[in-house]
C-alpha cells in the first residue's frame, strides 16, 4: 500500500452554492424567517458564508455573514429584519471562484442610475478573468474576487441602454460563459436565470397566495410550503412581478442540455426533485446499475454515511445481498474539524465514523460510497472495516473515476491530486487496500435522470466539456462583440 496516501490529509469535494428567491404577492408571509428556513434546507450546498436581501416597498437591503446560516442569522438578527418585505433572495456559498471573504458573500446589492438590484449566483464563469480585466480597463472597481461581482457590473452597465432589467440580463447572457443560475431582485421584480447548458439546477414553486419561489433544489420549496411547478429551462429567464409569471426563452435550446451529473450522485439532497427525478431514486438506481456491472459474492451491503446510503440500498435490492447499517456517523463533528498534527489527521475518520462490529465481524462486506477523490478517506474507512473484523471488503463507487478538473463550480482538486489520474482500477484497489473495486461506468452515469432525457456534463470523468474554457492566458485587449462571444481554448 502506498504510504503517501496515508500521510495526506483527506480532501473532500466542495459543494455548490445554493440560491433562493421568493415573491409573496399577498404580502402575508414573514419573508426574513421563510428565507432563513429555506437557506437552512440548502445549507449542504455551502457552509462558508450566507446572506439575505429584502425588498420593502422597492427599497433593497440585506445582511451577509461568514459561517453557517444558524450562526449568522441568530434570533436577534432575524427579529431586526423588516417583515413587510414582499420579495427576498438568499444565498449559501461555497467558494470555487474567489477568496473566502465577507466581500464575496451574497446576495450582492448594487445601486445604479436606474435603481438597484440584489444578485444571488450559483455556478462558475469560464471567462471570468477576461471579463474582469476588460471591466477594470473601463473603470469598474471591484471590492471582492468572485465572478458574481463581474455579473453585477455587466448587468448594471447593460441596464443603461435597456428598457428593463430582463433585457439587460438577456444582453449579459451573450457575454458570460460557463455555468450560472441567478436570482436577481429589483425594485419591482424577481427574476430567475439559468445558463443555456443548464449545468446547475434551478426550480420554480408556487405559493397558495399567488406568489412564487425559486430555488436551487426543491427541498427549499417544501420548507416554505411551496408546490413544485417545474424546473427553469436551460437558457430561460423567468420574471415574477405583480402581474404574475412570464418567461423569456430567446436563449432556450441554443445549446445542448448538460446538467452536472454529480447533482444526482452527491450534491443535491436525497429528497429533492431535479428534472422530474427524485434524487434518492436516482441514487438507488446507481446502486442497482453497480450491482449489475460489478457483482460481489458477499454477506452484507453497507453504505458510507451519508452520501453512500441510497446507492447501497440499490445495490442490495438488485444483488439480493442483505442491506444493513454498518457504520455510524458522529453528526456533531462539523465539516471544518481542525486537523492539527499528523496523528489527528490519521484519526479523523475514527472520530467521524465508527463501524458496528455485529454487522461486520467475520463477514464479506460490500461498502458503497458516492465517489473517491484523493483516496485518503476511502483508504482509512476500509481499514476501519478490517479492524472491526471484516473478512473481505468489496468497494463499490456510484460514480465514475475522477480524473479531470471541473470548470463549472464543483471544487474538484487538480488532476495530480486525484487518485484515479494515470492509474488503473487495479492500482487504485491496491492503494485503497480492498479485495475488489468497481466504479459506475460512464454509460450508466448517463441513465441517472430516470424521468428526463436531459444530457449531462461528464467532463470531470472523461475530459469532454460542454463548452470551451477561456483561461487567463488568453485575455484579449478589447471586449468582443456579443455575436463573437464563445471563443476560447478547448481543454
Amino acid at each position: 500500500m502506498a504510504t503517501e496516501f496515508e500521510m495526506t490529509p483527506e480532501i473532500k469535494l466542495g459543494e455548490e452554492c445554493g440560491v433562493f428567491g421568493i415573491y409573496d404577492k399577498a404580502g402575508e408571509m414573514d419573508l426574513p424567517y421563510e428565507t432563513y428556513r429555506a437557506l437552512l434546507s440548502l445549507q449542504h450546498r455551502g457552509q462558508e458564508s450566507c446572506g439575505i436581501a429584502l425588498n420593502v416597498d422597492g427599497v433593497l437591503s440585506g445582511i451577509t455573514g461568514m459561517g453557517l446560516v444558524s450562526d449568522v442569522f441568530t434570533k436577534r438578527v432575524l427579529e431586526d429584519l423588516d417583515t413587510n418585505a414582499k420579495m427576498a433572495t438568499g444565498h449559501v456559498r461555497y467558494a470555487t471562484s474567489g477568496l473566502r471573504t465577507l466581500a464575496n458573500a451574497q446576495p450582492m446589492i448594487v445601486r445604479h442610475s436606474k435603481g438597484s438590484l440584489a444578485l444571488s449566483h450559483n455556478g462558475n464563469l469560464t471567462n471570468a478573468t477576461y471579463l474582469r480585466h476588460e471591466l477594470e480597463a473601463r473603470g469598474s472597481i471591484f471590492h471582492g474576487t468572485s465572478d458574481t461581482e463581474i455579473i453585477t457590473h455587466l448587468i448594471t452597465q447593460a441596464r443603461i441602454d435597456s428598457d428593463n432589467i430582463e433585457s439587460a440580463i438577456l444582453k449579459v447572457m451573450d457575454i458570460i460563459e460557463g455555468a450560472y443560475c441567478l436570482v436577481v431582485m429589483s425594485a419591482t421584480k424577481l427574476i430567475a436565470v439559468r445558463d443555456p447548458h443548464g449545468i446547475r439546477p434551478l426550480c420554480i414553486g408556487t405559493l397558495e397566495g399567488g406568489g412564487y419561489v425559486v430555488a436551487s433544489e426543491s427541498c427549499a420549496l417544501d420548507t416554505v410550503g411551496a408546490t413544485l411547478l417545474r424546473d427553469v429551462e436551460p437558457g430561460e429567464i423567468v420574471v415574477f412581478d405583480y402581474n404574475g409569471m412570464r418567461s423569456i426563452k430567446d436563449k432556450c435550446k441554443t445549446k445542448p442540455f448538460n446538467l452536472c451529473v454529480f447533482e444526482y450522485m452527491y450534491f443535491a439532497r436525497p429528497d429533492s426533485i431535479i428534472e422530474n427525478t427524485c434524487v434518492h431514486e436516482s441514487r438507488v438506481e446507481a446502486g442497482k446499475l453497480l450491482a449489475r456491472s460489478h457483482p460481489a459474492d458477499a454477506d452484507v451491503v453497507i453504505g458510507a454515511p451519508d452520501s453512500g446510503l441510497d446507492a447501497a440500498q440499490g445495490f442490495a435490492q438488485e444483488s439480493g445481498i442483505p442491506y444493513a447499517t454498518g457504520i455510524v456517523k458522529n453528526k456533531y463533528v462539523g465539516r471544518s474539524f481542525i486537523q492539527g498534527s499528523q496523528k489527528e489527521r490519521a484519526n479523523t475518520v475514527r472520530i467521524k465514523l465508527n463501524p458496528i462490529p455485529s454487522t461486520i465481524k467475520g463477514k464479506r462486506v460490500v461498502l458503497v460510497d458516492d465517489s473517491i477523490v484523493r483516496g485518503t478517506t476511502s483508504q482509512r474507512l476500509i481499514k476501519l472495516l478490517y479492524r472491526a473484523g471484516a473478512k473481505e471488503v468489496h468497494f463499490r463507487v456510484s460514480s465514475p473515476p475522477f480524473r479531470h478538473p471541473c470548470y463549472f463550480g464543483t471544487d474538484v482538486p487538480d488532476a495530480d491530486l486525484l487518485v484515479a489520474t494515470n492509474r488503473s482500477d487495479e492500482e487504485i484497489r491496491e492503494i485503497l487496500g480492498c479485495d475488489s473495486l468497481g466504479y459506475l461506468s460512464l454509460d450508466d452515469a448517463t441513465k441517472l435522470a430516470i424521468n428526463s432525457d436531459c444530457g449531462f456534463c461528464l467532463g470531470c470523468f472523461n475530459n469532454e466539456y460542454p463548452l470551451e474554457i477561456k483561461d487567463s492566458g488568453e485575455i484579449e485587449t478589447h471586449m468582443r462583440p456579443l455575436s463573437q462571444s464563445g471563443t476560447g481554448k478547448k481543454i
